[in-house]
């Protein structure tokens, strides 16, 4: 893998697009100071996920924009496109779940700085995470400490940094970074999961009463549900034999009815025919207004004959009396005294009578009687003569008369007497017609009363039937009702039941007792409240769910807790194991290149323990200490734990010097580069960025610098920022760097064979 090419546009002084090819082992970048040849090296930590602004001289995103010139508009972000040859496939990424495919022949990383500090990762072309990129980079041994970009002044931080932050360095060379990095990462797993094992804990703890309340609830239901079932079978029995009777009851009162219906239209039929032999009769019964009319005649006639008779009495009256007074004259004197004195004559008497009666005067009574007896010779007398006074009885005009009335009445009388008995046989004749006509009419009423008769029983049992069929009715009203509560508390598959018919009779009490049972059933299953069973059991059966589910994730927290420590473990060993074994390849490197640069001496690093206070790990949260929260996120200060550094030892020759401190300057930066090319040859980077680590060297020195810069080219692919004319005469490729006349950097290159050709 080799770095192909670097493109910056708007990154500071570079306000045009540049770019700068890598094809080469060795590659200088030259240029007067101020043209921005340094930003060249920035732009490379740029891109590479440097965060720290001050190792980019600036104090925010803002201060890496092209701010602009005369001739250039300033630019609104900044951006630096890096690219690798990736033919061998070396790239790969630790998470597999990023998204972006490395199957290409070259991987460009690119990252934008926005005005407002925003910043922009991509992986060829795809937007992705800081993280991402740094684990993209961490695959090919290049880490995020730096040690393959020693910038200007930087050359000796190797021997400034802390043992701890040197151990960081070393291991990043090393390419044991990575181990860190999963360390680090496991570590991170390992809170998180532990935090979240806390959280399960607490979950199963806050879910607990709650699932001991539905417990309960639980077992209610399961009590209403056995219920249920017992109402279950009550319903089949009751049902199934409700129905069967209902059906029973209906058809055998459908089929009374039918009967009756049947019986009453034949009885009103006969009725019909009785009545119209009644009206029939009735129209016989004339004959008895016939026979009124006819007696009504009759009276008629017999009062015309009385009438006759009575004409008849007194022309025969007047007549005898004619004859009388004739005849008889006593008779005469005796009908006139009647007729005429008589009533004064007695009227007189008896006031005389009363009075002696009164008065109890008997001499006066004796007058009186004597008195009477003159009165009446003296109305005999008068009488007498009246009688010899009247004439001859044939010769009284009125008596003929009177004779010739009568003859006329008796010939009356007797026409009378002979229309009255045409009258009469003619009303015995009808009144036997009658006889004989109510005599039918009886007959067709007595049998008309037995026909009512009849009928008023089919009516009475229809009105019988209309009350069975009222309490049946009833019945079916009261197990549609109990059918619908049934289908409500049971389902709808009491519907099935209600279709079942039995055989044998049905028993009304057996059915009431059941209906007792089901009550008291329903009251009970009512008391239980488990009206809303279903809910109840959802609810415990996806909270007792949820209860497994935290305890088997408890569970599994607890196994990846231990996977994680035996990782980060296993880790620990291996990084220790390598970071050993290179330390020792560092050792060797080291002394080779401290002797040749200082023309002999000896430099080693030693592995230095340093006592550290460490966080107390969380024990493994079981079920037994759940409670035991106090002791949860603690940190024990007394507990004490070690950490690794690296130490410098060199002695220089011909002198006793072993301190770093007492190094000069030019000391230092040889040892600081024997220290960086000695890392370098142990575990190559894919590429080196030296920005003139030269400067404090000799010519002498510069010689010797120029050599190892050779011998590393062999393994690195080196870009050097440099001044120094001997370091140039090694590279292949000179770029350039210069301030236009626009106000922003311009890079020139050259290939030193052209060069060579054309001064030839």
């Amino acid at each position: 893998m080799t770095l192909k090419s670097i493109e910056l546009f708007g990154f500071k002084s570079f306000g045009k697009k540049s770019s700068l090819s890598f094809t080469n082992p060795i590659t200088c970048v030259v240029g007067p100071n101020g043209s921005g040849k340094s930003n060249i090296v920035e732009a490379m930590r740029f891109v590479l996920g440097e965060q720290s602004m001050k190792s980019l001289r600036g104090k925010g995103g803002v201060d890496l924009i092209f701010k602009g010139s005369k001739m250039i508009a300033s630019s609104n972000r900044a951006g630096v496109n890096i690219t690798f040859d990736n033919s061998q496939k070396i790239f790969s990424f630790t998470n597999s779940g990023i998204g972006v495919s490395l199957d290409y022949d070259e991987v460009t990383i690119g990252r934008e700085v926005f005005a407002d500090g925003a910043n922009k990762y991509s992986i060829n072309g795809t937007e992705v995470r800081l993280k991402d990129v740094i684990d993209l980079l961490a695959s090919v041994n290049i880490g995020s400490s730096g040690h393959h970009i020693i910038s200007q002044g930087e050359a000796d931080r190797v021997l400034n940094a802390s043992n701890k932050d040197r151990r960081s360095m070393i291991e990043d060379a090393l390419g044991l970074k990575i181990y860190q990095y999963r360390i680090k990462e496991s570590e991170r797993k390992l809170d998180k999961t532990i935090i979240n094992m806390k959280e399960v804990t607490a979950l199963r703890r806050e879910i607990a009463p709650h699932l001991n309340f539905l417990k309960k609830q639980v077992e209610k239901v399961e009590k209403a549900r056995a219920m249920r079932e017992d109402l279950r079978s009550l319903y089949k029995d009751y049902f199934s034999s409700e129905y069967t009777y209902i059906s029973n009851e209906g058809a055998r009162i459908s089929s009374k009815r039918q009967e009756l219906d049947q019986k009453a239209l034949v009885l009103d039929e006969k009725i019909s025919e009785l009545e119209k032999l009644k009206e029939g009769n009735v129209t016989e019964s004339e004959l008895s207004k016939i026979i009124k009319e006819k007696e009504f005649t009759l009276h008629e006639v017999r009062s015309k004959k009385d009438e006759i008779s009575r004409s008849l009495g007194r022309i025969e009256g007047i007549i005898e009396g004619i004859e009388h007074q004739f005849a008889k004259v006593p008779e005469v004197t005796e009908r006139i005294i009647k007729e005429s004195e008589w009533k004064s004559l007695v009227e007189e008497l008896e006031v005389k009578i009363d009075e002696a009666m009164r008065l109890e005067d008997l001499p006066l009574v004796i007058d009186i009687l004597r008195n009477i007896k003159s009165k009446l010779g003296e109305f005999t007398h008068s009488a007498r003569e009246a009688s010899a006074d009247m004439p001859a009885l044939e010769d009284s005009a009125e008596y003929k008369e009177m004779q010739k009335a009568k003859e006329e009445i008796l010939a009356q009388v007797s026409k009378s007497r002979e229309e009255e008995l045409s009258i009469i046989n003619e009303i015995n004749d009808l009144k036997e017609k009658e006889r004989e006509s109510e005599s039918s009419l009886r007959d067709n009423e007595r049998a008309l009363y037995d026909v009512l008769r009849d009928k008023n029983e089919v009516v009475s049992a229809i009105h019988g039937l209309s009350f069975e069929e009222e309490r049946l009715s009833a019945i079916k009203n009261a197990f549609e009702m109990e059918l619908a509560e049934g289908g409500v508390l049971i389902g709808r598959e009491v519907v099935d039941f209600a279709r079942i018919k039995v055989e044998g009779e049905i028993i009304r009490s057996t059915q009431e007792d059941m209906r007792r049972k089901i009550e008291r059933i329903k009251i009970k299953l009512e008391d239980s409240g488990s009206g809303n069973a279903s809910d109840i059991m959802k609810e415990y059966d996806d909270t007792a769910e949820r209860d497994v589910f935290l305890g088997r994730e408890l569970e599994d927290l607890n196994k990846s807790i231990d996977s994680l420590r035996v990782l980060i473990q296993e880790l620990k060993e291996t990084l220790d194991k390598e970071f050993k074994g290179g330390v020792e390849k560092i050792n060797k490197q080291f002394q080779d290149f401290f002797a040749l640069m200082f023309g002999g001496g000896s430099a080693f690093l030693s592995i230095t323990m340093e006592h550290k206070k460490v966080r107390k790990s969380d024990e493994k949260v079981t079920e037994e200490d759940e409670g035991d929260e106090e002791s949860e996120d603690e940190e024990d200060g007394n507990d004490l734990g070690f950490e690794r550094g690296i130490e410098i030892n060199v002695t220089l020759p011909q002198k006793k010097v072993k301190d770093l401190h007492m190094l000069s300057g030019g000391e230092r930066s040889l040892t600081s580069i024997a220290l960086l090319f000695a890392v370098s040859q142990v575990n190559p980077p894919p590429f080196l960025v030296l920005d003139e680590t030269d400067a404090a060297l000799d010519e002498a020195n510069s010689r010797k610098y120029g050599n190892m810069l050779e011998n590393l080219s062999k393994y690195s692919q080196l870009i050097v920022v440099t001044h120094n004319r001997e370091t140039m005469s090694r590279a292949q490729v000179l770029y350039g760097v210069t301030m236009s006349a626009e106000g922003a950097s311009k890079l020139l290159s050259i290939r030193l064979e052209d060069a060579t050709s054309y001064a030839k």
